[in-house]
């Protein structure tokens, strides 16, 4: 027969079990509120800021095909001109969202259906490099660039945003 002891062992046993189980569930939930909270404000700062939704307009209307036809269009890519600015001001955003990124702060299913990364990659990559290799800065926009392969690589695999 089993006695008192056992039962209240195996049921002690088993609070602790649900207990750790519990406190994983709430740790992944808690997790994703973080997240979302995040994504939330960034894409709030971003969507109401006059600045920068002026300097996205700026990046998809510039044409240039190398490096001295942004120069002779724009300016210099390091100036107070309002283009060169503008790349900046967006690469430097998405450079911060891939950095989030890479260290598992955000999620590429949000991220995908919040922002256009391919299609403003596509329009800064040129400058950024010009600018890897003009400046010798290797690095420049380095997880802009990460964060539209790891969207291209999504895309080429079918999966759809979100």
């Amino acid at each position: 027969m089993v006695g008192i002891t056992e039962i209240s062992a195996v049921v002690a046993a088993a609070g602790v079990i649900i207990g750790v189980l519990y406190y994983i569930l709430e740790m992944r939930h808690q997790n994703k509120v973080r997240q979302t909270d995040l994504i939330t404000r960034l894409t709030y700062d971003i969507s109401v800021n006059k600045e920068f939704l002026e300097a996205t307009v700026d990046v998809l209307k510039a044409e240039f095909s190398d490096y001295n036809d942004f120069v002779r269009k724009y300016g210099d890519p390091i100036s107070r001109n309002q283009v060169p600015l503008s790349f900046m001001m967006v690469g430097n955003f998405f450079e911060q969202i891939g950095v989030l990124y890479r260290n598992e702060l955000i999620d590429i299913p949000l991220i995908s259906q919040l922002f256009p990364v391919s299609l403003l990659w596509e329009k800064i990559r040129p400058l950024a490099e010009i600018m890897r290799s003009e400046y010798h800065n290797p690095g420049f926009f380095e997880h802009f660039e990460y964060l539209h392969n790891v969207m291209k690589k999504r895309e080429q695999a079918g999966v759809k945003s979100g």
